[in-house]
């Protein structure tokens, strides 16, 4: 979360200097459980961000196990349920400050180049489905970084399928491939 707060206050402080509400969310924190992409305990940020308030964030932030796990289940769900409360909000226009692979693999489907940014609506109907906007899904993202179309989910985005594609590949040329598996 430090990171996301890092760039919503250089992205987007003169909103917030203006007034725009700024609501701190756990559920868009990053995929893996690396100490890259695990958060910070909120006790720790709330001193190095005194100006944000962090009642919002679940209880169990940083947590990786149980629905914030790394797996694709854990993942996709939350996705949802993001999309989902997105959805729920009463304001016309929200800027969410994420991760780009929780982003591709959980919520749009779309790759994010670092510090870009894409534009979507909610898609006719009751569904969650989003819909991008030509603006930045023709450009490649809000800044033309980002690669076009949609992003699908690789064998490697997640733990238990990068297992079996490395099996996989070591069972289709075994005297290529090492058996050790990085952690």
């Amino acid at each position: 979360m430090r990171r996301t707060i890092q760039t919503a206050k250089l992205a987007l402080g003169w909103l917030m200097d203006n007034g725009v509400p700024v609501q701190l969310r756990g559920e868009w924190q990053e995929n893996s459980d690396k100490p890259c992409d695990t958060g910070t305990q909120v006790s720790t940020l709330s001193d190095e961000f005194p100006e944000f308030d962090f009642s919002t964030v679940f209880p169990e932030y940083p947590s990786k196990t149980g629905r914030w796990a790394f797996s694709q289940s854990a993942i996709t769900q939350r996705g949802v349920d993001c999309r989902r409360w997105l959805k729920a909000r009463p304001e016309n226009t929200i800027a969410v400050v994420s991760h780009s692979g929780f982003l591709r693999v959980g919520v749009s489907h779309r790759h994010y180049a670092n510090a870009d940014f894409r534009v979507f609506d909610f898609g006719h109907g009751t569904g969650d489905e989003l819909v991008e906007w030509k603006l930045t899904e023709e450009s490649g993202g809000g800044m033309g970084k980002s690669r076009q179309g949609i992003a699908s989910i690789e064998p490697t985005d997640f733990p238990e399928k990068r297992q079996e594609h490395l099996q996989a590949r070591v069972a289709q040329a075994p005297e290529e491939i090492t058996k050790e598996v990085p952690r």
